[in-house]
């Protein structure tokens, strides 16, 4: 059950030399090819649907609904490079395939992680200047959607390449004839250096993204809908005196969507910090504390299993 990142320092202090030849838990690792079978199965399946009900509609096509196509797309590719490779490997136990292979797999496994985050944080700044600063929406709003897309795929294909160079064919370690996709640093601060890193790109810088647009989009929500609700009042009053029909329902409607927008701010990155949190907190305490336990692993060794679970079907209900 380590497929997805391994990771070896140069003679570190607390790894013995056969603690890799050991036999792997085979029960568990059958949990974990079944885990990851159901959810290569519905990520799949469910990100398909999602790309058919955006091609149906292609030519009423919103920025929204381009967020979403290719935020869906980016799932396909962690279903296809990240969650398909994990489980083939946990099938084999010991990669198999050769050193270009290696590096490759662990090149789109990050950047598929990479591209799914980033492109929720695209779609949110993109929600957040549509609430925020309507008027920039105006201006070429397609161009500038397709250049946000672009520069996610960019800043993700950019951010893994270090993938490339961390990771090769190489023996789990020295002396055991055993060969795996195994990642060496060099300096005993390599692998906290990465752990550190992979936390801060993939959680925390994303979070606090999250955290601050949705919570600038909440405030124009109840400053406008504040302005608003004055407004109506003196409206009623002087509709009232002339018999006209007051405007209550449809303030009352405005703010039953202000609720909803709230709740959904809340469930969202509640959502996002509640999967993350724990992983990423046992992945530093493992590189930061001597006294930790070692299993050999990275920060993205099972990310996908949470990952897959909630910013993909959070996001489609940000409409």
């Amino acid at each position: 059950m380590d497929g997805a990142t391994n990771i070896s320092a140069t003679n570190p202090s607390h790894q013995s030399s056969g603690e890799h030849d050991d036999p792997r838990d085979e029960t568990l690792a059958k949990v974990e090819i079944a885990v990851l079978a159901v959810i290569l199965a519905v990520t799949a399946v469910g990100n398909l649907v999602v790309l058919f009900a955006m091609y149906r509609i292609r030519r009423k096509m919103t920025r929204m609904h381009l967020f979403i196509m290719h935020l869906g797309l980016t799932d396909l590719v962690v279903a296809g490079f990240q969650v398909l490779p994990q489980m083939i490997w946990d099938i084999t136990f010991r990669f198999v395939g050769s050193d270009l292979l290696c590096r490759a797999v662990k090149y789109f496994q990050v950047l598929s992680m990479f591209a799914s985050t980033y492109m929720l944080i695209m779609m949110t700044v993109d929600r957040y200047i549509a609430v925020c600063h309507p008027l920039k929406t105006l201006q070429q709003p397609s161009m500038q959607a397709y250049l946000m897309i672009g520069a996610t795929w960019l800043i993700s294909s950019l951010l893994s390449l270090p993938q490339i160079f961390i990771f090769s064919m190489r023996e789990v370690s020295k002396g055991s004839g055993i060969i795996d996709c195994w990642a060496e640093f060099h300096f005993t601060w390599g692998a906290k250096a990465y752990v550190t890193w992979t936390t801060m790109s993939i959680f925390v810088i994303p979070v606090m993204v999250l955290v601050i647009c949705y919570s600038l989009i909440t405030y124009e929500i109840c400053k406008n809908l504040k302005g608003k609700t004055q407004t109506g009042r003196s409206e009623n009053e002087c509709y009232r005196g002339h018999g006209m029909p007051s405007r209550v329902s449809s303030i009352r409607t405005i703010s039953r969507a202000k609720i909803r927008t709230v709740k959904m701010t809340f469930v969202i990155v509640l959502a996002y910090v509640f999967c993350w949190t724990p992983f990423f907190s046992v992945q530093m305490w493992s590189v930061w504390d001597e006294n930790a336990p070692n299993e050999g692993k990275s920060a993205e060794s099972h990310a996908h299993a949470s990952h897959k679970q909630h910013p993909k079907n959070k996001s489609r209900n940000h409409t």
